[in-house]
């Protein structure tokens, strides 16, 4: 496993925003610094996954972007999104996309920066412009721009995809004011779509997986089939449910997705909670409360509760199932005796609580009682907020022995393409449990605890 950190940019308050180039060159090192161990003539297969919602447009002919990558965290077309959310299009591309209308999507991404940047709007219809998820973004660098590609899974995240039939639609790119010259192909998560050339590795390596990186992460923990279930937590958390062949229609403001899948249409239903590690990195870095984000953990278990403190971590607005783009993160309950360690228990505990409510609606949405929770990220790590995750949700929290799902799963994909394994069935023998929570908390104290997280919630609300 080897990674190279890529910076973000926040020019605004709401706005997040990433160097496309930068996100370019620390793929390119870090997979020649895997190549070197690896050795490049055992390569069968590339996979790439990526965050998702996250915005490129490049100029076709020079391939360098125009502005900056617009990151899916940023907030910057929440009042275009809150007024189309209100027009007589929006149960249209809620029916066409799965999605709830937000700023978090591609499509506005797009739109925003067609408006903003210098002529971009006329190059964009004359042909001169190309967008790209990060996934599309790096596929095209590593061929030298031969490939434009998406895949279903990354497409279903721009608002622009209508989801039953896995095609760009017209009325959401007129809606959106995206031309449609722009968009990339799709193809499904698994096929060989083409080689990196050789510049870039020193031999042509066929690039044979794609996937939003929670598809990937579904995939990866060997979640085919409905009901099966994952939660990764990462800079954001994301909770889903695989319901096969089923379009899910979520009666809980969830979102309908694509699954990533060998070529027949597979589909998820998902929780999205924006901040959660993001959470844990703001103690760290900017309230100096600790040192590294695993002495959260440490510190957390030094005490027994946080003594009626809740941090609900909305410094983005509030995702799923909420969708609040004006509310503003609280800590709440302070008092004297509030110290480090009730602080860095509190936002751990909010990363669960904020679970608790995917879980739910996902429970409502399906008709089924979920009977264990897959997770991984680098949260899942902590044996502290697995257990008290699996508590607060009064459900069976299983890590896998490779919490690595997102790569995982994008290296499944590439080899079940490229025939290094043979079937599904042969992909999940490899999924292995590595440690299992069980509930040990009782229901009175874990119904009391959620209902004082409720009531933060609702005070970070937007009461205007």
């Amino acid at each position: 496993m080897e990674s190279t950190p890529v910076e973000c940019f926040y020019p605004e308050p709401g706005w997040v925003e990433q160097d496309a180039e930068q996100i370019w060159r620390a793929q390119l090192d870090a997979t020649r610094r895997v190549l070197l161990k690896a050795g490049g003539e055992s390569i069968a297969g590339l996979g790439v996954t990526n965050q998702r919602e996250t915005t490129v447009v490049w100029d076709r002919r020079t391939g360098a972007p125009i502005t900056a990558a617009i990151v899916w965290q940023c907030r910057r077309t929440a009042g275009f999104c809150a007024e189309l959310a209100s027009s007589p299009m929006a149960g249209r591309i809620t029916r066409k996309t799965g999605l709830v209308i937000d700023a978090y999507f591609s499509g506005s991404k797009i739109r925003w920066i067609l408006e903003h940047v210098p002529d971009a709007r006329r190059k964009a219809l004359d042909g001169e412009l190309l967008f790209g998820t990060v996934d599309t973004w790096l596929i095209w660098k590593l061929t030298n721009g031969a490939v434009h590609v998406t895949d279903y899974s990354n497409a279903s995240r721009t608002m622009l995809m209508d989801l039953e039939r896995g095609e760009w639609d017209s009325e959401l790119l007129e809606t959106l004011s995206v031309p449609r010259a722009m968009l990339p192909r799709m193809v499904p998560s698994s096929c060989i779509v083409g080689v990196t050339t050789g510049e870039h590795f020193g031999a042509e390596i066929p690039i044979a997986g794609i996937a939003g990186d929670q598809q990937a992460a579904l995939f990866g923990q060997a979640c085919f089939h409905a009901g099966l279930s994952k939660n990764t937590y990462g800079t954001g958390c994301f909770a889903l449910m695989h319901t096969g062949s089923r379009r899910p229609v979520s009666a809980n403001r969830l979102l309908a997705t694509r699954a990533a899948s060998l070529g027949e249409s597979q589909f998820a239903i998902e929780g999205s909670i924006f901040i959660a590690g993001a959470g844990i990195q703001w103690l760290r870095d900017k309230l100096g409360i600790i040192r590294t984000a695993a002495e959260s953990g440490d510190l957390a278990q030094t005490i027994a509760e946080t003594g009626g403190v809740y941090f609900v971590p909305a410094f983005v607005g509030l995702g799923a199932p909420h969708w609040d783009s004006a509310a503003r993160g609280m800590l709440t309950g302070i008092t004297a005796a509030t110290g480090r360690a009730e602080i860095a228990r509190a936002a751990l505990e909010a990363i669960a609580y904020q679970t608790r409510e995917l879980v739910e609606c996902m429970e409502a949405d399906s008709g089924e009682k979920l009977k264990e929770l897959r997770v991984d990220g680098g949260a899942a790590a902590s044996d502290f907020l697995m257990q008290f995750q699996a508590d607060i949700i009064g459900r069976t929290i299983v890590r896998p022995v490779d919490a690595e799902t997102t790569a995982l799963g994008a290296a499944y994909l590439a080899g079940l393409a490229t025939g290094f394994f043979r079937s599904l069935g042969e992909v999940e023998q490899f999924w292995r449990a590595e440690k299992v929570y069980q509930p040990a908390m009782n229901a009175d104290q874990r119904e009391s605890l959620y209902a004082g997280w409720k009531k933060a919630v609702a005070r970070c609300r937007y009461q205007g």
